[in-house]
């Protein structure tokens, strides 16, 4: 039986081609944020890379790093699925959960803020792991579990007091542990997850969803409510946000998780754990203490 899809991709491109149209000076901090993690983690990098992919375009700013930082030969930029029309045109345009690369063709994806919205995540992970070259390298950044929790909450239990009921608005955002498991189903060597938790302070709650639709990153929800919010819930709303989550000044918090993940694609090269009873040291000797033996035995139920 087939899921249905979580996620609306075709109003995804809809919400992107509107956030480009009306860029709005400022609403791209997270981007910015994001984008000088990933110079720092490509800088640090001891190895190069004849081929390198910006996965999802991002106005260039991602593509502007990896070719900054004399690690790339040459840089594509993919824009995710429309051309940003406030930058020259785009090497590639193409939905970033299908990417069309043959196998073995690339030496370094980098996507950033946009592969939390694909509604088969590990089978794009595969795709991503098949189109790296042996010892290939995937870096990405994700929205995670806890971002915009508060918004969540409120949304949920402003809906609630005034109708009975809630649907979902803001999208869910996969955990950590879990995206970690999803580089390793896919395939990939050595893989690698952290995160940063991001707090942005907002004079209420209608200046943070103001920002959210400049980013194009409102609810793309497939089962969201059509029905636009009424008044009377969005008040209340943006009462129990300055209630609940906000600060001695009155400016309310809204968290954001961007959960960094790396894998490189396999080869012989690569470090490789020790099989287990290979050791040549002993735990004791390495911690300098002396070795006490103990012996046990074991009772079988009497009958």
């Amino acid at each position: 039986m087939t899921q249905p899809d979580l996620f609306d991709r075709s109003l995804l491109k809809q919400r992107r081609q509107r956030a480009l149209a009306t860029a709005k000076p400022g609403s791209d901090f997270l981007l910015e944020t994001v984008a000088d993690d990933l110079a720092d983690r490509l800088t640090a990098l001891s190895r190069t890379f004849e081929i390198g992919v910006d996965l999802g375009g991002h106005t260039g700013r991602i593509t502007e790093i990896m070719a900054q930082c004399g690690k790339v030969g040459q840089v594509l930029r993919a824009d995710l699925m429309c051309a940003d029309p406030n930058i020259p045109a785009p090497d590639l345009v193409f939905d970033d959960a299908l990417p069309p690369f043959r196998e073995a063709s690339v030496g370094l994806f980098v996507s950033a803020l946009s592969l939390h919205w694909v509604n088969d995540l590990p089978g794009t992970l595969v795709q991503i792991r098949k189109a790296l070259q042996p010892d290939g390298l995937f870096l990405g950044v994700l929205l995670g579990g806890d971002t915009l929790f508060e918004l969540r909450d409120v949304l949920m239990r402003a809906e609630l007091e005034v109708t009975g009921g809630a649907a979902p608005r803001v999208s869910p955002f996969a955990d950590i542990r879990d995206l970690g498991a999803l580089l390793q189903r896919a395939g990939f060597s050595l893989p690698v997850t952290d995160t940063d938790r991001l707090t942005v302070r907002y004079a209420s709650m209608f200046n943070l969803m103001q920002d959210l639709k400049a980013m194009g990153a409102t609810s793309i929800l497939t089962e969201r409510s059509k029905k636009p919010l009424p008044r009377s819930i969005l008040m209340r709303a943006a009462e129990l946000y300055a209630q609940d989550y906000s600060d001695p000044d009155g400016r309310i918090r809204a968290t954001f998780a961007l959960v960094s993940l790396s894998g490189w694609s396999p080869h012989e090269s690569q470090q490789k754990p020790l099989r287990p009873g290979s050791a040549k040291t002993r735990l004791a000797d390495a911690l300098g203490a002396q070795e006490v033996s103990f012996s046990s035995s074991t009772e079988k139920p009497k009958g």
